[in-house]
């Protein structure tokens, strides 16, 4: 009879088996939403660095320096992705027994849920040259479902992420040319991370395994703009921030000689988001054309690892490797009431090629924008927007295994593809100045 697997063992099997990752593809690479503004869907984020206004915020703090009276800013935006992770050849080696086909349904079509991500800013000078802002974002959100016989149910079943960015913000207009700014960014987090845990036979149901967890934690945001009478150039960094999440890890469905296992641990996870440095401009050709171009180097090594603590007191390398996204865009005011506007954009996913999961099967991907904004008066506009997202057909292939370092270890090697994926974003908002 194998020996029963020790409380330490079980902190290597639920992590290995079933947090292999926090995230999952969303629509700028891995978890990071960037539709926070409906005006910057509308030119695929070419510009909102370098741009004025309270629905640049976000961006860069020093966005509302200078401003005269009070601005604010609200959006909706529905996110529609698309896509199959499809199984090639992954097989399972149980204990004293061949590698064999995982089983279950091969074909996963459109794991992700589809969702809407609220946006809003609100903004006021207190002087000539200072204002305070504050904007709430959901920058990290994702649900990803598996069935409960999918292919992928060892490394992943149910994963949802969810933030709620709080940032006040003060900013200073230096000179008539230069602004500066800065916030502190209050970020609550509340993750699901649940995934199926095989039995020692085959011939068992299989077992699962759930993290729940919550907590706030606490970044930073800085930038400055240089505006100029026909170009503005802004430059902005968003701190990485730590996050620490309480709560419980629930294992439940072990049969034999795992069945000791089943039980509620409580524990901390944590994991950290990344750095953005931000760098952009804008250039007013003709009073009726702006172009755009805005680059962000992402800090996505930051994300190094997934660590619990005790009892547990493990962790599993994600090694994350840093990133760019490069857009550009336009805006053209083509009457006295409508601006039209339009951009692209293209973003290297964070994944390295040799380890893409089924919680991660994110890939590069290429971002196309329309956009418009009707000015109902001088203190009302609406702005409307549409991206398509493609993204680049790549292999799942990361090796996992339950119970690791046990007697019982049992090596996944997982064998898939992400395949026809391609995301349709729709943004609708709202600007208000008092």
């Amino acid at each position: 009879m194998m020996k029963t697997i020790n409380r330490r063992s079980i902190g290597a099997a639920m992590l290995l088996a079933g947090t292999a990752g926090i995230a999952t593809p969303a629509f700028a690479g891995a978890f990071y939403l960037q539709d926070q503004s409906a005006k910057a869907t509308g030119r695929a984020y070419s510009g909102e660095v370098a741009d004025t206004g309270v629905e640049s915020l976000w961006w860069n703090p020093a966005s509302i320096a200078g401003m005269e009276g009070g601005e604010g800013a609200l959006s909706a935006t529905g996110i529609l992705p698309y896509g199959e992770v499809n199984n090639v050849n992954t097989l399972i080696k149980r204990p004293g027994q061949p590698l064999a086909p995982v089983g279950g349904e091969q074909s996963a079509r459109n794991p992700i849920n589809k969702g809407v991500v609220p946006s809003g800013a609100i903004a006021h000078s207190l002087g000539k040259n200072l204002a305070f802002g504050l904007a709430v974002t959901a920058p990290y959100n994702f649900t990803t479902e598996y069935s409960a016989n999918s292919w992928a149910r060892y490394t992943a079943l149910r994963t949802s992420l969810r933030t709620i960015d709080i940032q006040p913000s003060l900013a200073l207009q230096l000179t008539p040319v230069i602004s500066i700014g800065g916030a502190v960014n209050v970020e609550h987090a509340d993750a699901t991370l649940g995934n199926a845990l095989p039995n020692l036979s085959p011939l068992l149901p299989d077992g699962s395994q759930t993290l729940k967890g919550k907590g706030w934690d606490v970044g930073w945001s800085a930038g400055t703009q240089f505006r100029g009478k026909t170009v503005t150039v802004g430059l902005s960094y968003k701190s990485s921030i730590k996050h620490t999440l309480n709560g419980d890890v629930v294992i439940a469905g072990l049969l034999g000689p795992l069945a000791a296992q089943n039980r509620t641990v409580s524990t901390q996870a944590q994991f950290s988001t990344p750095w953005q440095l931000t760098f952009g401009g804008r250039w007013a050709v003709t009073p009726m054309l702006t172009l755009n171009a805005q680059a962000t180097r992402f800090g996505w090594s930051r994300f190094k690892q997934i660590s619990l603590g005790a009892p547990l007191n493990t962790a599993i390398p994600e090694d994350y490797r840093n990133t760019w996204a490069f857009a550009a865009g336009f805006d053209a005011n083509v009457s006295p009431k409508w601006t039209i506007r339009g951009g692209v954009q293209r973003d290297v996913t964070p994944v390295r090629p040799n380890e893409r999961d089924a919680r991660v099967p994110d890939s590069s991907r290429w971002n196309y924008a329309l956009g418009a904004t009707h000015a109902f008066s001088n203190a009302f506009k609406i702005d409307v927007a549409a991206n398509y997202l493609t993204l680049a057909d790549a292999p799942v292939n990361r090796l996992t295994a339950a119970y690791a370092g046990t007697p019982v270890q049992t090596p996944i090697v997982v064998n898939g593809t992400l395949q026809d994926a391609h995301v349709v974003v729709l943004s609708l908002g709202g600007r208000v100045k008092f």
